[in-house]
């Protein structure tokens, strides 16, 4: 296992931010996020060195993923064929927006005060 902890649906944000940090410094993040492409391969039988690695860190950040997914969660994406077509799909169905508290927060911004002044008041210039 390289990170704590499962994902189970509930902790979508922790899990990314674990998995991130945890990638980045395995210098494997460039395959989750894509840009880390596929590389174009010519005939079957004259598989490129470039893209047998390829193949291999993408399969092996599969196997990541697998064990840090709870397994009723990845039954849902295990014919995936990519580490970028998992991570897209699980962003798609689990990271949640939250526009009413960032326009809330927004809001109490505008109005900060001091004693009753606005805060161009307050600081001098």
């Amino acid at each position: 296992m390289i990170t704590q902890p499962i994902f189970n649906r509930d902790n979508y944000d922790n899990w990314v931010d674990a998995l991130r940090m945890t990638l980045y410094s395995k210098d494997k993040l460039a395959f989750l996020d894509g840009t880390i492409k596929e590389p174009k391969q010519g005939k079957k039988s004259e598989e490129s060195m470039e893209h047998i690695v390829w193949r291999q860190c993408n399969a092996m950040g599969k196997a990541w993923l697998r064990n840090l997914i709870d397994p009723k969660l990845y039954v849902n994406i295990a014919f995936s064929e990519s580490v970028v077509q998992i991570w897209e799909e699980l962003k798609e169905r689990y990271a949640t927006g939250n526009s009413p508290r960032v326009h809330q927060l927004k809001s109490e911004l505008n109005e900060l005060k001091q004693d009753r002044l606005t805060i161009v008041e307050y600081i001098p210039n």
